[in-house]
């Protein structure tokens, strides 16, 4: 048995199911049924049957080979498309860049993945992948934060364009870590606040704008005083970021609450 295809002139070929016979020497076809009415793809798997393929579940002929995921890799690479952060890192494309990125995705994909564990972490997603950076190594992501680091004063200037104006209010909070060593420069014996005394401390501060978006981060020596910091992010947001007037810059902190007119 097959199926024939009758082409019609000014309508849709008819499918009309045959067989052949013999008749003496004369070879004829009688037809069987009309399978016009069904699906196409109804029709042509009736064909496959005829010629001895063999039918079944489309994941019977499927091998999976690695499975990676994908949902909140699109959807926090969506985010950071939408919030223009690539070109906030560094205008130019660039490998650099792409690790950066990664990074932070990274540290919201897999919190607890440290900069070790990090490229292991990835093998489980498509975010090296999508990023062209699936053979970087914990030394590329090191070298990249040095990278980072040499451009962290252009980045803040981007952010203190979107995010600060004139007029307007200016949060800063400072807090602090312990830290195990003796080699930093900056780990000095200071106020510890996450209740390890006697330990050296590292202290850094955030500056966001009225809704707490970052815009600036800073690093200072584990025994400077709060209200020091407080007047360095004043003379920051004057000198380096170009606002010249606002209305309040106020420091978030446990032990200081203060508000300092600006210009004081």
């Amino acid at each position: 048995m097959h199926i024939d295809t009758i082409p019609n002139r000014n309508s849709k070929p008819a499918y009309l199911l045959r067989e052949s016979f013999r008749d003496g020497k004369r070879v004829g076809k009688r037809t069987l049924a009309n399978l016009s009415s069904l699906p196409l793809a109804q029709i042509e798997m009736i064909r496959r049957v005829l010629k001895g393929e063999r039918l079944g579940p489309i994941e019977d002929g499927l091998a999976v080979i690695r499975s990676q995921a994908h949902g909140h890799v699109d959807a926090v690479r969506g985010a950071m498309r939408r919030l223009g952060f690539d070109k906030a890192v560094d205008a130019k494309p660039s490998r650099e860049r792409d690790l950066v990125i990664a990074m932070v995705a990274g540290r919201i994909i897999a919190p607890e993945a440290s900069k070790l564990g990090m490229t292991r972490a990835w093998a489980d997603t498509t975010l090296s992948e999508d990023l062209g950076i699936a053979d970087a190594r914990e030394d590329e992501l090191y070298a990249a934060m040095d990278w980072l680091i040499e451009r962290q004063e252009a980045i803040e200037k981007r952010l203190a364009k979107r995010h600060l104006k004139d007029g307007g209010l200016v949060l800063f909070d400072l807090t602090s870590s312990y830290f195990e060593g003796v080699t930093c420069p900056l780990a000095k014996l200071g106020y510890s606040r996450d209740g390890k005394p006697g330990t050296l401390q590292v202290n850094y501060g955030l500056m966001t704008d009225a809704r707490g978006c970052p815009v600036s981060v800073s690093v200072f020596e584990g025994n400077t005083a709060d209200p020091k910091t407080l007047l360095a992010q004043v003379e920051k947001a004057r000198g380096r970021f170009g606002i010249e007037r606002l209305s309040r810059f106020h420091q978030l902190d446990q032990r200081i609450t203060g508000v300092i007119p600006f210009p004081y």
